[in-house]
């Protein structure tokens, strides 16, 4: 091997914090990065030399290089990621305090989150687990970036909201442009160069999230999930699973019945099929 992945960027720890676990203090890292998913909480750390105590909501995200205090509230859920190696440190010259931002800047932040956590939890290896972590790391890099520079473009804004929203329904990115009014090309072209990823991959991770929230708290068979996360059947939605978690859907749900996994997708789901 030319060289140590490990040695570049790789994952110290991961916590998942709710209200039920009360206060909460990090291990240290290299450098890390908490994203409140939901809920609110207070953040303390010391930064020259005196305590400090900073409220986090959902949709915000901190960066910090030395452990700090999280006490969540009602209703709050957070994901924590402490990450190592030369790219971690050298991204933590650049914080002489903990960095707060709204999260706007790092679109992806929360599946990249969710994919170091999958990558950790379902032992896929050290090469997977530390290109997750360097991802993650990427993505956190923009959150210096001024609201003006770090905007989505409105066609890529309007194609989240539109993937997240009817990630069940949408028959590919085909139906995706049409729906926008574009051409394909043009929506593949605009939202690659903003997200980093292509859009028939971004509503993939949307698909499987649900899935994850679906197979962790309900008992659905496995082709109503597919039907219902807009897979085209239960052998190809287990065959893309698998691909991207390392687990077959039956290994996922045995691992984690019960577990809190995305709520925001999984209160979604509830309105599709309850409303």
């Amino acid at each position: 091997m030319l060289f140590e992945k490990q040695a570049l960027c790789d994952a110290a720890y991961l916590l998942e914090i709710s209200q039920d676990d009360g206060v909460t203090t990090t291990p240290q890292a290299d450098f890390s990065v908490a994203l409140i998913s939901s809920g609110r909480c207070a953040v303390l750390y010391e930064a020259h030399g005196e305590a400090r105590v900073t409220p986090l909501c959902a949709g915000e995200l901190i960066l910090f290089s030395s452990p700090m205090t999280i006490t969540p509230s009602s209703h709050c859920h957070a994901l924590c990621a402490g990450l190592s190696g030369l790219c971690a440190k050298q991204a933590a010259q650049h914080l002489t305090e903990p960095m707060r931002s709204d999260g706007g800047s790092c679109p992806l932040t929360a599946q990249l989150l969710a994919a170091l956590a999958q990558a950790i939890q379902s032992d896929a290896g050290i090469t997977r687990v530390c290109e997750s972590a360097f991802r993650l790391l990427l993505s956190v890099a923009r959150a210096d970036e001024t609201p003006e520079t770090s905007a989505l473009p409105p066609l890529v804004t309007q194609a989240v909201l539109v993937m997240r929203q009817n990630f069940a329904s949408l028959y590919g990115i085909d139906d995706l442009s049409e729906r926008l009014g574009v051409s394909k090309s043009h929506l593949v072209r605009t939202f690659h160069e903003a997200m980093g990823v292509p859009p028939g991959q971004y509503l993939n991770q949307i698909r499987l999230e649900a899935a994850k929230a679906l197979l962790a708290h309900r008992t659905d068979s496995l082709e109503m999930v597919s039907h219902l996360c807009g897979f085209s059947g239960a052998n190809y939605f287990c065959k893309v699973f698998k691909k991207h978690t390392g687990m077959t859907p039956a290994a996922f749900r045995a691992a984690n019945t019960g577990k809190e996994i995305l709520p925001e997708t999984l209160a979604l789901l509830e309105d599709m099929m309850y409303t």
